[in-house]
């Protein structure tokens, strides 16, 4: 789609369900309570199981403040360990020209890439997929910016699978009850468009002019002649969309990918709050009370009530009959049924951390007491299969939109680049023991069956020839290894 024509539905029709549907995985992921009561009060009330949800049901205004209501962030944990899991280790982005390796590591080192994917990842993680946008400004930083858009504020277009263009959205601030502004920026290949809308909740409203919102303003300085356009300069799109994985199997055929939550895991997120909170009850109900007759309180006097003080250590005996009922103290004290919300909080997380597409180990849920990387990737296989699975989808939209940042850092700063496309390796998700390489060194170095290069380049995957040619050189000269060979140096006839 263009842009929305004046008073337009907003957001789009063909979007509210999925946008419906993001907005519940997004109210899990928050782990706000109040946003997951907010949203259940109007959108799946009830479980499968016929029971009405934990955050689906109403409390009395008078007491939201006593809300015993527990929410375990689940959610939370299952998308950030996604991120880990991809982005834990360093990427290896390379190209064949030197000088523009050295400007992609530059770029990545100041623009923080390692974090800007963390982010993506996690969004990617819990609402299905996520936006990478490029973007500049040269009074701020001499250099493309790389940004992550969350899916929800994207209006894409799509064709065969692929994304041809998509509008980013925003409400701005300085509406009322009646009035909302929202900015438009749509990329398209070659250009950018912005539009600022002056509507309502629910319709896009009136397209007006960029000056009449001060957060947008300062864009007319940069726009070309045309109109609200801002050419690029560069044949290429400036956003990607990389999916969190696929298929989207409430949505057959949707381009968009499916969340880690659209197992799904609502119901059983919603069990694991309901069996935490019904934990907290025993705790709260198992505190120790006494139950004492009227005659142990103490007046206060007439209309000032009356109180029992179980700090005192000395009491006046009373004139009561010992075999009369309520004559003495009773000590009121529930049992607390610790192991049985244990186990099944335990079984809970466990069926909903595999149906996510990851291993209990990987949440701490197992034995820890491996110490290498081949016995921890054993007891993680699932979660492995799964990181696995997600680097692909992020492999070929990560290269597109570093191509394009790289495209536009020529046109915009430097000229003399080469621009080529960058080779994206995801590094090992779980480092080697150096206790244990060392061994593995020692143990191969005893039976001569490995040369010094190559146990140099056994420690360090990461580096080039010409570093490891160096190191290699410096261990032979220290070990006295470094004498030249007499026959190869043609000192003998």
């Amino acid at each position: 789609m263009s842009l929305p024509e004046n008073g337009a539905p907003w957001p789009p029709p063909h979007l509210s369900t999925l946008y419906r549907e993001i907005a519940i995985n997004d109210a899990w992921y928050s782990g706000d309570r109040k946003r997951l009561a907010d949203v259940y009060r109007t959108e799946q009330q009830r479980r499968r199981d016929g029971r009405r949800r934990l955050w689906a049901r109403h409390r009395h205004p008078q007491h939201d403040k006593e809300d015993a209501r527990l929410h375990i962030p689940l959610a939370g944990d299952i998308a950030s360990a996604s991120a880990e899991l991809l982005f834990s280790e360093p990427l290896a982005l390379t190209v064949t020209d030197s000088a523009t390796q050295d400007r992609l590591d530059a770029l990545a080192e100041a623009g923080g890439l390692a974090n800007t994917l963390l982010e993506a990842a996690e969004v990617s993680a819990a609402l299905g997929g996520a936006f990478l946008r490029v973007t500049w400004d040269t009074a701020l930083v001499a250099r493309p910016l790389l940004t992550v858009m969350h899916p929800d504020r994207a209006v894409p277009d799509f064709s065969y699978g692929m994304l041809r263009a998509v509008t980013f959205w925003r409400e701005l601030p300085g509406g009322d009850s009646s009035t909302v502004w929202r900015h438009l920026e749509r990329h398209e290949r070659g250009r950018i468009v912005h539009a600022l809308y002056q509507g309502t909740a629910d319709r896009i409203g009136t397209r007006v002019p960029l000056t009449e919102h001060p957060d947008v303003a300062g864009l007319v300085d940069s726009l070309d002649a045309e109109g609200d356009t801002i050419s690029t300069g560069i044949d290429a799109l400036t956003a990607a969309y990389v999916p969190n994985i696929k298929p989207n199997r409430r949505h057959r055929g949707s381009p968009f990918g499916r969340s880690d939550y659209d197992a799904p895991l609502h119901d059983l997120m919603d069990s694991l709050d309901e069996t935490w909170s019904s934990w907290m009850r025993d705790i709260r109900l198992a505190r120790a009370r006494l139950i004492v007759p009227d005659a142990y309180l103490r007046d206060h006097g007439p209309g000032r009530g009356a109180s029992f003080d179980d700090d005192r250590e000395i009491w006046r005996g009373l004139a009561i009959p010992p075999t009369e009922q309520g004559a003495g103290i009773t000590l009121s004290q529930f049992a607390i049924r610790v192991a049985e919300h244990q186990s099944t909080s335990d079984a809970i997380v466990r069926q909903a951390v595999q149906s996510a597409g990851y291993s209990a180990a990987t949440f701490g849920m197992e034995d820890q007491t491996a110490v290498t990387a081949t016995e921890v990737k054993a007891r993680s296989r699932k979660s492995m299969t799964t990181r696995g699975v997600k680097a692909r989808y992020w492999a070929p939209g990560l290269g597109d939109i570093l191509h394009a940042q790289l495209m536009l850092d020529r046109r915009l700063f430097t000229p003399s680049l080469v621009v080529e496309r960058p080779r994206v390796v995801f590094g090992d998700s779980v480092s080697e023991d150096p206790t244990s390489v060392a061994q593995t060194l020692s143990l191969l170095t005893q039976a001569q069956a490995v040369s010094v290069d190559t146990r140099v380049r056994i420690l360090h995957p990461d580096w080039d020839d010409t570093a490891v040619q160096a190191e290699v050189d410096r261990i032979l000269t220290e070990t006295g290894q470094a004498v030249p060979d007499p026959m190869q140096a043609g000192t003998l006839d």
